[in-house]
């Protein structure tokens, strides 16, 4: 079996990712290296069947295209009634008082509200120190920080100055925590690709032996989050979690999720650039907020001390770190792991550069790099064949969950980009047959009314966005307010180079085995 299970941890398996900025592993076996190619070879599927049936049957290849452009566009509307579900959840929660909460609904099975300690893990690898100063300056704002928070900065031996920067910092902010501590994640240990997920894991069980084994505190009584190094917390994220994990008779079967936003940076990225942030933060809520979607953890989340005990932490050597955690425990426990919303938003820094020209390069190779996580099929696959006891039901509406997104963005653009226009660019006459028959075309209709729906949404996400946006710096410039009108009519072209692309190079790179590098994107 290519994937090793042992209470849900996959033993020293190897990961197509090749060396990296951060380190590195051995190429993967063929068995594990056939099942990380199949979004790629299901994408190289759907182009040679685009091609073929263009010359073949175009009409039918045109109706698929506008079957599935319709069936995205009906995401957009669902994902536009969430996020005004969403909106709405999100107000009414800043409006709690958290201990409140607790003393009105807290029972014999809940845990006493100063009993409840949060862990933090910062994985960061040469950020800035003004970013990480300001992630701690949040931080120490947290509802009562200096007793219940712990922050663990994790450092990286790869770093020069690792030590000394983590000493600054501890000296700086140890007295507006309960406790503070850097860890150094080593450089080449054995079967491992260096980057955040090995990361998080050394420090994870470091911080474990140090709060539970030495210090005394209980296990059951610990959540442990873990953020980018420029995450900005909501003010009442930790004092809302406090509630939510003292009181939920599930607390050690679940991950606490908060919507993003990526508004860390808002103004200081190019305009052209902020409509596809806009659309990553309107998705993610839609998705949290949708009773109708399954939610997937991102970037930044929280879950039991225990539950990442007992399921042997996260893996060192996966580059998509969120989603594989979640799947991992899901299938360590029996399928009975669940995502729990968190309606306190948090920010994020959008990928940024010196120029216009650096930051897509940036944006392109942070999507590739995301994109890294269509492995996620192929060990979702694994799993289901592992764990037969799991309910099918809940197996596989995970793995539909999973493959959905990384498909659509593959195979599916593909089809819905090529399978629309190749028959048409072949065959002229089937194109002019459309435009004589107009809206009385069925396929000319669906077309328009998709095309409609996702332009008109695009522009309501951009409005929600706005709404919720920090206060400007300054006002805007003319040249910002007509590049970001650019940026509506562009939105195609945009989402074909930092997004389609991207994620077919990353799926096609899986499916032949060429490792890619994994570099931390710059923020600033």
């Amino acid at each position: 079996m290519p994937y090793q299970s042992s209470g849900g941890r996959r033993n020293n398996v190897q990961l197509g990712v090749g060396r990296s900025v951060w380190g590195g592993a051995p190429p993967p076996p063929i068995s594990e290296q056939v099942l990380d190619g199949i979004p790629g070879c299901l994408a190289w599927i759907a182009l040679l069947f685009c091609i073929a049936g263009a010359v073949a049957f175009p009409k039918v290849i045109l109706l698929i295209a506008t079957l599935l452009a319709f069936y995205s566009a009906l995401r957009f509307v669902f994902a536009g009634i969430a996020n005004v579900m969403g909106l709405r959840r999100i107000n009414e929660w800043e409006q709690l008082d958290w201990h409140t909460q607790y003393l009105e609904l807290a029972d014999s099975d809940s845990i006493a509200w100063d009993d409840v300690h949060h862990v933090l893990i910062i994985p960061n690898y040469k950020e800035p120190l003004h970013i990480l100063e300001k992630t701690l300056d949040n931080m120490a704002e947290q509802y009562e920080a200096t007793k219940r928070i712990t922050i663990v900065m994790a450092m990286e031996a790869g770093e020069d100055g690792c030590v000394e920067k983590g000493e600054a910092l501890k000296q700086i902010y140890k007295s507006r925590f309960a406790h503070f501590y850097y860890t150094i994640h080593p450089r080449g240990l054995p079967g491992e690709m260096q980057g955040k997920s090995a990361n998080e894991a050394w420090a994870a069980r470091w911080i474990k032996r140090k709060l539970v084994d030495e210090l005394g505190y209980d296990i059951n009584h610990i959540t442990i989050s873990t953020g980018d190094s420029d995450t900005i917390w909501h003010r009442d994220y930790f004092y809302a979690l406090t509630y939510l994990f003292a009181t939920n008779p599930q607390r050690y079967l679940r991950f606490w999720q908060a919507p993003i936003r990526y508004h860390g940076n808002i103004w200081e990225i190019n305009p052209l650039m902020r409509l596809i942030n806009v659309y990553s933060t309107a998705f993610e809520l839609a998705y949290l907020a949708a009773p109708w979607w399954i939610p997937m953890p991102i970037s930044s989340y929280s879950l039991s001390l225990r539950l990442a005990d007992v399921t042997g932490y996260w893996d060192t050597d996966v580059m998509a770190e969120d989603w594989h955690m979640y799947i991992k425990t899901f299938f360590a426990r029996d399928g009975e792991v669940e995502i729990i919303p968190v309606f306190l938003p948090f920010l994020a820094r959008a990928t940024g550069g010196a120029n216009l020209w650096e930051e897509m390069k940036n944006r392109y190779q942070q999507t590739l790099r995301h994109a890294w996580g269509s492995k996620e099929v192929g060990y979702m696959i694994a799993k289901v064949l592992e764990h037969p006891e799991i309910p099918a039901g809940a197996s596989f509406r995970l793995l539909f969950r999973v493959a959905h997104d990384i498909l659509l963005a593959g195979a599916g653009w593909i089809i819905m980009t090529v399978g629309s226009q190749l028959p048409l660019l072949l065959h002229p006459a089937v194109f002019s047959e459309m435009l004589q028959a107009g809206f009385s075309d069925p396929l000319f209709a669906l077309l328009q009314i998709s095309f409609i729906i996702v332009s008109a949404l695009g522009v309501f996400f951009w409005y929600l966005d706005v709404r919720v946006r920090p206060k400007r710096p300054q006002p805007a410039t003319w040249g910002e307010r007509i590049l970001t009108l650019i940026s509506f009519p562009l939105l195609a072209v945009l989402t074909l180079i930092f997004v389609a692309i991207p994620t077919l190079q990353a799926q096609t790179r899986l499916l032949i085995g060429i490792p890619l590098a994994y570099r931390v994107a710059p923020k600033v």
